[in-house]
């Protein structure tokens, strides 16, 4: 699973940067052939000019060559991405094979795992789980990655609601975890390894699925006086800050595949120079974010 995500370094017109978590998953996936991209949310992508995500190295084994990562820059980002076609979705997708063409024609491959379609959970699993579950979520919370081996960071929780029942509605549910900026489009796996409980009793064995993707967390309000010292004059500044709930709301992994037809589409058909730009500005795509990617 450490091996499915990337890290989004993202940068704004402004020279603003942030950060975000995004994972590789194989969509159009017929067997043979298949348009890899990497997933994340809306947000985090949205007016951002620039991304970078690092690519670990597979070695002549076969097996990541930890330590030896080269940085993928993505020039107009949110123009390359492919957003969810409901707005109330926070799901985007970057297709990233000509990434991974260009570097086998240098002679380079690089090493991680994408996840598929049979990840996602059957209705069949879903009507079997418990509201409480065990959960696993890998990302890079306030940025914080290991640099050096290109590696996220691990987080455990468990379902605070079913994941079979839409919250309030809508395809998500939450997850009890420590949802920290950053964390927006991580992966959130129900992982059992080893054994877990079913209605039957306990099951020996390993239980894998993908679950969703994080894109949110409610937090709380807080105020406080910020003391200011040496200042003759007497004054008061209140400052607001926020507190993580450790509640986190997860896009259901089933509205992936809402998404097939439309990455088939653009990977067959894409925007010519005289199409209405895919940032949603209205625009040509020549004018306004550059060169055309074919």
């Amino acid at each position: 699973m450490v091996h499915s995500t990337v890290r989004i370094q993202c940068e704004d017109a402004q020279g603003g940067t942030s950060s975000g978590t995004g994972y590789i998953f194989l969509f159009c996936d017929d067997g043979t052939n298949s348009v890899p991209c990497v997933v994340t949310n809306k947000h985090v992508i949205e007016g951002k000019v620039r991304g970078v995500f690092h690519m670990t190295l597979r070695g002549q084994d076969g097996e990541p060559m930890l330590g030896n990562h080269e940085a993928v820059i993505v020039e107009q980002l949110e123009a390359s991405c492919i957003k969810h076609p409901d707005p109330s979705v926070d799901l985007a997708v970057l297709p990233i094979a000509t990434v991974i063409n260009a570097a086998s024609r240098r002679g380079g491959d690089y090493y991680f795992v994408p996840l598929t379609h049979n990840l996602i959970p059957t209705r069949e699993l879903l009507d079997s789980l418990s509201p409480l579950e065990n959960i696993v979520m890998i990302g890079y919370p306030t940025g914080l990655w290991d640099q050096v081996h290109n590696l996220p960071i691990i987080r455990r929780g468990i379902t605070a609601t079913h994941p079979r029942l839409p919250l309030n509605g809508k395809s998500e549910f939450l997850i009890d975890a420590a949802c920290f900026p950053g964390s927006s489009g991580s992966p959130v796996f129900l992982a059992d390894l080893g054994s877990y409980a079913s209605r039957g009793g306990m099951v020996v064995g390993t239980r894998i699925s993908l679950l969703g993707t994080l894109y949110a967390g409610p937090v709380l309000n807080t105020e406080g006086e910020i003391v200011v010292i040496d200042v003759p004059t007497e004054s008061r500044q209140v400052a607001r800050g926020h507190i993580p709930t450790n509640l986190g709301y997860v896009v259901s992994s089933s509205r992936l595949t809402e998404m097939e037809d439309i990455v088939r589409a653009r990977i067959t058909n894409p925007p010519s120079r005289n199409s209405p730009c895919p940032c949603g500005k209205p625009a040509r795509f020549k004018e306004c974010c550059g060169t055309v990617r074919r």
